[in-house]
């Protein structure tokens, strides 16, 4: 039988009041662990996270009133509730804000928290990776770096491009439970050096 994907929803743009729904370093964190994991439970998520199991209780129900995790429709009891994220991905722009509003700060807050965990995964797998898992999932990974000098024109198009086949290729496989899948987390990182010199358009130009 052909495995079936789930059509994944377009993704949501926050604005201020969901921002403030989420601009607090647990609730992201508990985003992120649901995302990455799979659906969870209040006590679960204290433990890994080294939290009460009130505090993630109290955070993940406010998440739920802002839309971004729901409770898993017949798991678990009314004490034990089982929680999982929303389907659909999250768009954080700090540019959709003022610089020096409370927008922009909440925006940059959560984008940090998320960033952060990206990189730890990414760090985890450097460190730990040929230890615990086997050649067959080391062999298939990827970690590549490739530097370019593009114009802004060049950059928007290359970003688009690459946009659009990461999610031509990923959104078959969304949704899927292959027996012995186990979580994996893709980066498609694209940004300019910020400390970088631009080139001289004198110095470019043709005698």
């Amino acid at each position: 039988m052909d495995e079936q994907t789930t059509p994944q929803p377009p993704d949501r743009r926050l604005d201020m009041e969901a921002l403030k729904g989420l601009a607090h370093p647990l609730r992201a964190e508990l985003m992120e662990r649901l995302w990455t994991y799979g659906p969870a439970t209040a006590s679960q998520l204290a433990e890994v996270l080294g939290e009460s199991s009130g505090a993630t209780s109290y955070h993940l129900r406010q998440l739920e009133k802002n839309g971004f995790v729901r409770e898993v429709e017949g798991r678990g009891t009314g004490r034990e509730r089982w929680w999982e994220r929303v389907p659909g991905g999250i768009t954080v722009s700090p540019l959709d804000f003022d610089p020096g509003s409370g927008g922009r700060a909440a925006s940059q807050v959560v984008g940090r928290t998320l960033e952060r965990n990206r990189a730890a995964h990414l760090q985890a797998f450097v460190e730990y990776g040929m230890d615990v898992l086997r050649p067959d999932w080391l062999s298939k990974s990827l970690s590549n770096t490739t530097n370019l000098r593009l114009s802004v024109e060049e950059f928007a198009e290359v970003t688009a491009r690459l946009e659009q086949s990461f999610h031509s290729i990923i959104d078959e496989y969304r949704g899927r439970r292959t027996p012995g899948a186990r979580p994996v987390q893709m980066h498609l990182n694209a940004f300019p050096i910020v400390d970088g010199t631009p080139i001289d358009e004198a110095e470019e130009r043709p005698e």
